[in-house]
């Protein structure tokens, strides 16, 4: 009955895209990139004859949350190839040419006779599915035919439907899972609990990744132009409920701010510089700066990661509404962090940092001037930021530990 509904609910799902897909370009490209994907796959794939070490990512945060290991995979077997599927079009049109990958696809719809096809043509030695998306049909096919699956960064709570009391179908699955890397003991303590014992904590790759991206930060010479010796607040990840509150903030200050939306298109720009009341410059356009502008407003992705190096502040958007984006950016370069008040007590990080000072959550323009305040003198600076980059340093770490595992299940 169990496997009936999931079955029905993927049906639902399924037909809830297509009808989606005629008023969203997202959920367009969500199912046109699954059409005759199964032949895409085998034609890609049909003079390939080394082996396959296939990850999988939900999007774009979980690519980058993988991303370390990938590298350290491309790195170290030079003999395999490696194949990555994204179930969004969100890390899948951002991240379609990533170099360190020989192959990229979406992942098709999980089901019996696709699970089988796509396993027949890429034949893995090894399945890494990163933090999330733990599918039925594909778990159980690599299960039945021995193929190592290894879940990274792996993070659980108790009300999530594995743990219920009707959610044995799905607590099924991950025990089919051959081994989980925990982020926290909690996750750890909650999945042997339920059964689920093969499970150590590694820590999150995510503190890897940040660490990487600052030891080899983009130079970007027109920001430091721009930046002109004065103090910057980079605004990263930003929604309109972030920009609510930072508005205000923002017109009133004699800092310079870089503001980088989460959303870029739509009129997301446009908006920003009717409702500024500083001169505002898009990225696109710094190589025309004359010098006297005071907010960046960046046009394009991929540089928030940089950009970061830039300021002295960081606010990060997203935990006024879905919930806080990755912080752990900021954090490794060493600068005081303020976010929204609403959602981001799941991400321990955010937590953890609040509680040692290098981290404040704000719930308006007022909190977030009076909060402000306190980190206003260059000794509060240092202080918050020393915090902030030595909590990244002391969990770094997780990408060694999951590859010394995977490398005893496969051979180079």
């Amino acid at each position: 009955m169990a496997l009936i509904f999931y079955r029905f609910s993927l049906l639902i799902y399924r037909f809830g895209a297509t009808v989606l897909a005629l008023f969203s370009p997202k959920a367009r490209l969500f199912v046109k990139g699954r059409r005759r994907l199964t032949d895409k796959i085998k034609k890609k794939l049909s003079n390939n004859n080394a082996p396959i070490v296939w990850f999988h990512c939900a999007s774009l945060g979980e690519f980058e949350q993988g991303r370390p290991i990938i590298e350290k995979f491309k790195s170290q077997f030079t003999n395999h190839k490696i194949l990555l599927t994204f179930f969004s079009p969100s890390g899948y049109e951002v991240r379609k040419d990533y170099e360190h990958a020989d192959y990229i696809f979406y992942l098709p719809w999980d089901s019996k006779s696709n699970a089988r096809k796509f396993i027949d043509i890429v034949k893995p030695d090894i399945a890494l599915f990163v933090k999330y998306e733990y599918w039925h049909f594909f778990i159980k096919t690599l299960k039945d035919r021995n193929i190592p699956i290894i879940s990274t960064s792996s993070i659980f709570r108790p009300d999530q439907i594995y743990f219920k009391p009707y959610g044995w179908f799905y607590l099924n699955i991950l025990k089919n899972v051959t081994y989980f890397f925990a982020q926290n003991r909690a996750t750890k303590l909650l999945l042997e609990k339920h059964g689920v014992n093969q499970v150590s904590i590694s820590g999150d790759t995510r503190f890897d990744r940040v660490a990487a991206i600052a030891k080899n930060k983009k130079e970007l010479p027109q920001v430091k132009k721009f930046k002109a010796n004065k103090k910057i607040m980079v605004v990263g990840s930003c929604w309109s409920e972030d920009i609510e509150v930072l508005l205000p903030f923002i017109n009133a200050s004699d800092m310079k701010f870089i503001i980088a939306p989460h959303e870029i298109e739509g009129g997301t720009i446009s908006k920003l510089e009717k409702e500024c009341m500083r001169k505002t410059i898009r990225y696109s356009k710094l190589e025309e700066s004359i010098g006297d502008e005071d907010v960046l407003l960046v046009d394009n992705i991929g540089l928030l990661s940089s950009l970061y190096a830039y300021g002295e502040y960081a606010f990060v958007g997203g935990a006024f509404g879905a919930g806080l984006h990755n912080i752990l950016e900021a954090a490794t370069y060493g600068v005081p962090i303020f976010f929204g008040n609403k959602n981001y007590k799941k991400f321990n990080e955010a937590v953890e940092l609040i509680n040692l000072g290098g981290a404040v959550a704000v719930g308006s323009y007022t909190e977030l001037q009076d909060q402000f305040a306190i980190f206003m003198e260059d000794t509060a600076i240092q202080i918050a930021g020393q915090v902030n980059m030595d909590y990244v340093k002391d969990n770094t770490g997780a990408t060694d530990k999951i590859f010394e595992y995977c490398k005893k299940l496969i051979q180079p």
